[in-house]
């Protein structure tokens, strides 16, 4: 079976070079590589017009209706769903769709996803926040089953009418929640992520996440606000610094939090969701 590999992106001049690089060094050859620039404002497309792949353009709409467009000019019967700041190992694509393959599953993720700036303190600070290990995007004991998709049958992407472009910031559940179905893990598919790595970059990350639905409405969005309130960082950014040893969280969960703060009222008071 063929492979389409669809990459969204907005604004990844810094990373999406040596994306696509990681790829061209993978042991399966039989793939294409289609980038749908999202609205990019910097130099993104320049960058991405170097390399041998199918380039497609749209409006700032989100990384689901990215995706959307890609999967619609794909030629492979099954499509991989990565992201810009991601690399891989050279057997990654070959270990993600085995499974698929043989017939075994209808799609899959990796859990053996390391982060790739390891050595940056705002990267690692990013993961301690999330709870996670300073090297690694998922616990040791993560299941072995999960809702985001990274490769799946186009006859089920096409079944379940694709991701849901309104979702905003768990676009990449919607599938899942289409098709009824988690995707299941593939041994052996090492890849690596790149987290924000200077406070400018966590502040708008941070915003973006902010600027999603609440539960229970004007409650949750209030309560949201709270959470990540200044007293609240200050505290929890205290405790974390003390249980891992790492004294730039305190100034990294003050500005994070600002972040998701402005990203809230964004949301709730202007109704800008995440995209």
């Amino acid at each position: 079976m063929k492979i389409s590999v669809i990459i969204p992106t907005y604004n990844e001049e810094k990373t999406i070079a040596n994306c696509l690089k990681s790829l061209k060094e993978q042991t399966v050859k039989d793939f294409e590589i289609i980038v749908v620039d999202d609205g990019s404002k910097d130099k993104t497309g320049e960058i991405v017009k170097g390399f041998p792949v199918i380039y497609l353009t749209q409006k700032h709409q989100g990384p689901g209706a990215a995706r959307n467009l890609a999967a619609k000019k794909a030629s492979g019967e099954i499509l991989v769903f990565l992201d810009a700041d991601m690399t891989f190992d050279k057997t990654f694509l070959e270990k993600l769709v085995d499974p698929i393959l043989k017939g075994r599953v209808k799609g899959t993720f990796s859990k053996e996803e390391y982060l790739l700036n390891k050595e940056n303190p705002w990267a690692i600070s990013w993961n301690i926040n999330k709870g996670l290990p300073k090297d690694r995007m998922h616990q040791s004991n993560y299941p072995e089953k999960q809702k985001v998709f990274r490769a799946v049958l186009k006859s089920e992407f096409l079944r379940a009418g694709g991701f849901n472009e309104k979702a905003g910031y768990n676009d990449d559940w919607s599938l899942s929640e289409k098709l009824g179905y988690e995707a299941v893990n593939a041994p052996g598919a090492v890849f690596y992520h790149q987290n924000p790595d200077s406070p400018k970059e966590v502040f708008l990350q941070s915003k973006w996440t902010g600027k999603r639905k609440y539960k229970l409405g004007i409650v949750g969005v209030i309560f949201a606000l709270l959470r990540v309130s200044l007293p609240i960082s200050l505290i929890v950014g205290f405790v974390k610094f003390v249980i891992n040893g790492f004294p730039l969280f305190v100034i990294f969960k003050i500005v994070s939090d600002f972040g998701v703060f402005i990203g809230i009222l964004e949301y709730g008071l202007l109704g800008k969701s995440a995209k």
